[in-house]
């Protein structure tokens, strides 16, 4: 802290008497609590602050290419003057922090320089505390030379929760081995406004299956017990962004966000509650406001139900700057000081940043405007989890297994076979899928059939060219004997870059046209970027547009394919060759003409850095694909809002058109045909005891083995509140062999068949349920109805 304090000097003079060594808090086989009592106890007010500080961690080492990273003077400064708790992003690298593959770090670099930030941190601070390394992890820890996994939307398209716990696991080891400790993810964000920028990191638009997949993604990071934190292969999940920053007013990102406070609870609220209820100990506040309150401001969300009702034990921190944003960009107070005090009254014990809390919250406290208990009780929250993570007894990583852990082989498969389960195939007309491996004659062509960044998303740091396979990579490796030949033909966005008669060319000289198009948020070193990350798009006087058109801060106006790209597609079809569209992008675009005319469509979203490998063993029949659409493909725009589970009463048609999407939620083909038969449902139990079991038979009568994903829908038929049409609570990614027959089972609790009533209790009403078992929401195949014979009180 800048300011002097006689109390600090005082208090460490005294305390130099004693022997720090033997103080409690040091001491293992004391519990937790007592350990942070004491701790706490022995804090001066601007110790405490300190620990309520996240600076930006790439600027704590220095790095010129080709030389050692070494420890800056600033981060000498933060621990002596601000006494810092963490930093946020020290191992991050892209095109914002201007670190690149020679000015980042590598994995065994990575894991020295955090040494050294902890062993400074512990040996050169008065009460030698350990600092909390956080990062962004929700599709690969954000660093240099790591497993790049398909982002959040693809990850949802697997619908197979197993299988995203196993990714986080591993993604918590890789960020383990380095030395951090805190895992940014997961994000449980509902899309239901495909023009936002951020809709690839969301698991997309139904609060069941984000739940699903946030559950699995904690449980991953942080293990299934609390003493697995204390591990080398677990990390402190970080959930975000409370609360609703999904549906922001136009699309835009960070604001304002209209909706009621039963559609916040209903929907929005439920994966939260489902992640804190399953141990996660961090929650980060949204940009963005709810019904003219901002999200870092929001007591009634942050204290009352968060931490009160709900007993969230972890802490909450700010989203970078946000603490900031209550003056900037709210509007909602006119000091520093003032925002300070109402960001930690509303309950945010952290800031990220390092810029909202500081010297404004040591005013705040001296003014009254804050009481010092307050301000123990968030440093009480993150004290916690440090000793959670037994950061006291082992601060740091063993150097020389980091580069042995991190982007292992058994990594890279996995990074394959989420890629592999998350391919969406949306159309196969006369079966030309999987394509013949005699084939002789192939044309690649599009914007992304060679731009490694482009599939890998946003959030995504510098990897080595040799790391990222592109799908024109994937087909060559897969078909090493065949005449390839790539044309990119065209530009995500950019029109300069264009040759569409030399694409038309290849077409014509090949047995198929494989066209790969769609979208980017691959940022590059001249785009210009706020204070928060987000990227603006403001091309200036570049002379080339950049790919971007996704990504945090690339809201739309439009969905449909930028640049030139429908043009060459068109084309390319009108050659007579048959033609294999495949989409990589992170949100859903406008498919009207591709749909009507393109024989083969496959959505790979951003499927990481083993795409290509993956797209290449679909195509040619290696893999048979099952993923299904997490969000609703619309027609128009003028149909957003288009998700599935919207309430009664049923939505009629447009002059234009029908009101329903291109590709329903839950949507997606296969190589193998299923059919569903024999359905059961028993229920027993009385209360909350209540359960409904369903039982039914999954054929495969096709001659190709393959996934079903079996989708279970509930439709409550009369409630006192409106209730959506049907919502998802229950599926299974079930693998069955050609002729087989599998008996999948599931069971409802009460929770999956509540609502919030006109007093906003949440309760199962009395009364009939239809039940509703299919291959998408769209495609039902069985359907019957079960009673419940009493209400049941879940929450008052």
């Amino acid at each position: 802290m800048k300011k002097f304090c006689l109390g600090f000097l005082l208090i460490s003079n005294f305390l130099s008497a004693q022997d720090l060594k033997n103080a409690p808090y040091k001491n293992s086989e004391l519990s937790i609590k007592e350990r942070v009592e004491n701790l706490i106890s022995l804090m001066t007010l601007e110790e405490k602050i300190g620990q309520l500080t996240t600076p930006l961690g790439w600027k704590m080492y220095n790095k010129e290419a080709g030389s050692k990273a070494s420890l800056s003077e600033l981060y000498k400064e933060e621990i002596k003057n601000r006494h810092i708790g963490g930093l946020w992003g020290l191992l991050r690298a892209d095109p914002w922090t201007q670190k690149t593959l020679e000015t980042g770090l590598h994995p065994k670099e990575a894991a020295k320089i955090t040494n050294a930030i902890q062993k400074y941190a512990i040996e050169n601070s008065r009460l030698g505390i350990p600092l909390l390394l956080e990062e962004e992890a929700m599709h690969g820890h954000m660093a240099v030379g790591t497993t790049v996994f398909p982002t959040a939307i693809g990850q949802a398209s697997t619908w197979n929760p197993d299988l995203i716990k196993k990714m986080a696991h591993v993604i918590a080891k890789e960020i383990r081995a380095q030395g951090s400790n805190t895992a940014y993810g997961p994000i449980i964000d509902i899309a239901r406004e495909p023009r936002w920028s951020r809709v690839e990191e969301t698991f997309g638009e139904d609060p069941y299956l984000i739940a699903e997949m946030g559950k699995s993604m904690v449980t991953g990071f942080q293990g299934s017990h609390e003493s697995d934190l204390k591990s080398n292969e677990h990390v402190a999940a970080t959930l975000k962004h409370f609360a609703a920053y999904g549906v922001s007013e136009g699309g835009h990102n960070g604001a304002a966000v209209h909706i009621g406070q039963r559609d916040l609870f209903q929907n929005y609220m439920y994966p939260v509650k489902e992640a804190v209820d399953n141990g996660v100990m961090s929650v980060m506040t949204a940009y963005s406001s709810i019904d003219g309150v901002p999200s870092t401001a929001h007591k009634n969300l942050l204290t009352n139900i968060l931490k009160e009702k709900w007993g969230f034990k972890g802490f909450v921190i700010s989203d970078l700057a946000s603490i900031e944003g209550l003056l900037g960009d709210h509007h909602i107070v006119d000091t520093e000081e003032d925002a300070a005090a109402m960001a930690m009254n509303a309950g945010v014990d952290v800031d990220l940043g390092g810029n909202g809390y500081d010297d404004a919250l040591i005013d705040a406290v001296n003014a009254g405007k804050v009481a010092e208990e307050r301000i123990d009780e968030a440093v009480r929250r993150i004290l916690t989890v440090k000793f959670k993570l037994g950061l006291f007894e082992n601060p740091y990583a063993n150097e020389k297994q980091a580069e042995k852990i991190v982007r292992n082989s058994e990594h890279i498969e996995l990074a394959r076979e989420v890629a592999r389960q998350s391919i969406t195939m949306l159309k196969n007309e006369d079966n030309i899928l999987p394509l013949n491996k005699e084939l002789q004659n192939i044309a690649v062509i599009g914007s992304n059939a060679d731009m490694q960044y482009n599939q890998l998303g946003d959030y995504t740091a510098p990897q080595s060219e040799e790391n990222i396979i592109t799908v024109l990579e994937g087909i060559q490796h897969k078909m090493p004997n065949a005449n390839i030949e790539y044309v990119k033909g065209t530009a995500v966005r950019d029109t300069t870059q264009t040759n569409i008669p030399a694409a038309v060319e290849a077409a014509k000289n090949a047995e198929v046209a494989i066209v790969v198009l769609g979208g980017s948020s691959a940022r590059d070193f001249k785009t210009e970027y706020l204070e928060t990350g987000a990227a603006t798009i403001s091309s200036k006087e570049d002379q080339v547009l950049s790919d971007m058109e996704s990504g945090e801060g690339y809201d739309r106006s439009t969905l449909n394919l930028m640049g030139k790209q429908l043009e060459l597609l068109q084309a390319v079809v009108a050659t007579g060759t048959p033609t294999v569209l495949v989409l990589i992008k992170g949100r859903p675009l406008l498919l009207n003409w591709p749909a009507e005319n393109v024989p083969v469509i496959l959505d790979a979203w951003y499927p990481g850095q083993e795409g290509g490998s993956a797209i290449a063993d679909v195509i040619f029949g290696d893999f048979n694909p099952a993923g299904r659409l997490p969000v609703s493909v619309p027609k128009s725009l003028g149909q957003i809002p288009v998700y599935y589970n919207y309430w009664f009463p049923n939505r009629r048609d447009y002059v234009e058109t029908d009101a329903k999407p291109l590709y329903p939620f839950g949507y997606g083909l296969s190589y193998s045909e299923f059919k569903y038969s024999d359905l059961k449902v028993a229920t027993s139990g009385k209360g909350r005891n209540t359960k409904i079991e369903i039982s039914l038979k999954i054929s495969n009568t096709s001659k190709v083995d393959g996934d079903e994903v079996i989708q279970l829908y509930i439709r409550d038929m009369v409630s006192t509140v409106l209730s959506p049409v049907k919502q998802l609570r229950a599926f299974e990614r079930v693998s069955i062999k050609a002729g087989e027959t599998k008996t999948v089972q599931f069971e409802l609790l009460p929770k999956e068949l509540s609502l919030f009533d006109t007093e906003m209790k949440q309760k199962v009403q009395a009364g009939e349920f239809k039940l509703m078992i299919g291959a998408s929401s769209e495609d039902i195949r069985l359907e019957t109805t079960f009673k419940i014979p009493e209400t049941i009180i879940l929450s008052k």
